[in-house]
């Protein structure tokens, strides 16, 4: 389902939760993930905010494929909340990245 690893998506939410100092670091970091994680990464964004439900999963990816006219790193640090969103998606999922995102913090 996901195109982007749970460890990633968790780097993710703990970068933008400190967006005031870390912008830059997450912005380097989405702009290095291959398409393929980009667009999930967008697509799961959508989901945690009801643009998208989780039974339309493919359909949020092909429109995130589709629409990608800026770059992901732009339109994500723009979107208020992106880091409830994120976490939201993957709730709606059923994915959790819990143990993922305690590991990064305690720095591993």
């Amino acid at each position: 389902m996901l195109e982007i690893s749970t460890r990633k998506v968790a780097q993710i939410i703990l970068m933008a939760r400190e967006l005031g100092r870390a912008e830059g670091e997450l912005r380097a970091f989405i702009d290095q993930l291959a398409e393929e994680e980009q667009v999930s990464l967008v697509a799961l964004m959508w989901v945690g905010r009801g643009s998208f439900s989780a039974e339309e999963w493919e359909e949020a990816v092909r429109t995130a494929e589709a629409e990608a006219t800026t770059p992901t790193a732009d339109y994500l640090i723009g979107t208020p909340h992106m880091s409830d969103h994120l976490e939201n998606g993957l709730d709606e999922l059923g994915i959790s990245v819990v143990d993922d995102e305690d590991d990064l913090v305690r720095g591993g």
